[in-house]
């Protein structure tokens, strides 16, 4: 019952301190104001006029300090709540920082085993090629030393 009464007080400062900052507000309260005084018409002191209209200014100024200050800590507090994701982000995009700084140290390291395999892939085909080319100069020395009588 409690929280349920807190969220209305609070869904009432929200929507007054809004109201507040409007043209309504002013139209309304000035309408007001020229209403109290048009009271003295009516028969009504106007020491008595003033007496209720401070009262009533001062309740209103009162309420609405409390509701203002209820509107800043709720700022405060979804402020925080930003704060504490954009660190959670922060923390994230660093990790993903170090995280892209291992993968591309891995890649170096495929890219380096890649030519090195190459290196040794033409180093084994240059090798096989001054085998296979000794080989026929041997073969035709020996169809030489074949030949010869």
């Amino acid at each position: 019952m409690q929280e349920r009464k807190g969220h209305f007080l609070e869904k009432i400062s929200h929507k007054f301190t809004r109201w507040i900052g409007t043209p309504a507000s002013i139209i309304v309260h000035t309408i007001l104001f020229v209403g109290f005084f048009g009271l003295e018409w009516l028969g009504f002191s106007f020491d008595n006029i003033l007496l209720f209209l401070t009262t009533l200014v001062s309740l209103e100024a009162i309420y609405l300090a409390i509701f203002i200050q209820m509107s800043v800590n709720r700022s405060f507090t979804s402020l925080n709540a930003v704060e504490a994701d954009i660190d959670k982000i922060q923390d994230e995009v660093k990790d993903l920082g170090v995280d892209v700084e291992e993968i591309s140290v891995d890649i170096d390291k495929i890219q380096e085993s890649d030519e090195l395999e190459v290196l040794k892939d033409q180093k084994t085909v240059h090798n096989l090629e001054t085998i296979q080319a000794g080989l026929q100069r041997l073969m035709r020395e020996i169809e030489i030393i074949k030949t010869k009588p």
